[in-house]
């Protein structure tokens, strides 16, 4: 009992010293030696400490690696009025649809403040689970858009991934040129330039415990959850026209759903 209550003492006099900013985020954290030192405890009272700082994410860091003090991830509320609102800026201007993509929607981000926002984009024959929801037949290639997303340096990544129709997508160019992302106004626009008017938004919602990698990028802390959400959008026609998959561990993120219900009289 006595080591039980000695780690956690220790863990609660770091996590207030790293409350108190002594240690800046993405700093390195002293070793468990050097704490071990520091604090006049044994090596693994301070080894399960830095675990119970890891498990409560304040820091960063795998076993027998460097560990960080974590910054903190934006807390985001994933709303599915969200969607009306990106449509109705399909119509507006450039300039307007510049400043008021997904990260100001869903974290309050600008856009022009993040530190890092990449796209990659390739061709590929639809994953099968893809290609059934989007109707397609085996082997049909889909334009695939991979977004990886960090509010700052050394926090973990937002991700998602997108799937549309190769032939869809072909009636505009300028879709496969990665110069043109961010995208002003985002996938419901590009989907306007080829003609999709886009109906309704299906959001599947799933979780399960993130992949090792997924743990590494995202900087997701031990233990936490992933909500998979598979986002289908479909045309006026009722023909699925875009699948994009956004894992978002459970630490940061809220959903919320607003239903209108249809009035009796």
């Amino acid at each position: 009992m006595a080591n039980t209550s000695k780690y956690l003492e220790l863990a609660d006099a770091l996590a207030a010293a790293i409350r108190r900013e002594e240690y800046a985020p993405g700093d390195r954290f002293p070793t468990v030696n050097e704490l071990a030192r520091a604090h006049s405890v044994a090596p693994n009272t301070a080894s399960r400490a830095v675990q119970v700082l890891k498990e409560r994410g304040l820091l960063s860091g795998k076993a027998g690696g460097t560990t960080r003090v974590r910054v903190q991830p934006v807390h985001q509320v994933r709303a599915n009025t969200r969607y009306q609102t990106e449509k109705d800026l399909v119509l507006r201007p450039e300039e307007e649809r510049a400043t008021n993509g997904v990260a100001e929607l869903d974290s309050g981000v600008p856009l022009s403040t993040v530190h890092e926002n990449q796209v990659q984009l390739d061709v590929i024959p639809a994953p099968v689970d893809v290609a059934e929801i989007l109707g397609l037949e085996t082997g049909a290639l889909v334009l695939r858009r991979i977004n990886t997303r960090r509010h700052r340096q050394g926090a973990g990544a937002g991700k998602s991934i997108s799937y549309v129709p190769h032939d869809l997508a072909s009636k505009n160019p300028e879709l496969f040129d990665p110069q043109r992302e961010p995208w002003p106004g985002g996938a419901l626009h590009q989907l306007h330039t080829v003609g999709v008017e886009v109906d309704r938004i299906e959001d599947w919602v799933t979780a399960s415990m993130p992949t090792d990698a997924e743990m590494e990028e995202q900087d997701i802390p031990p233990g936490i959850p992933v909500l998979r959400v598979r986002k289908v959008s479909y045309s006026t026609t009722g023909q699925a026209v875009e699948v994009t998959d956004i894992p978002l561990p459970a630490d940061r993120v809220e959903l919320r759903y607003v239903t209108p219900l249809r009035r009796w009289s």
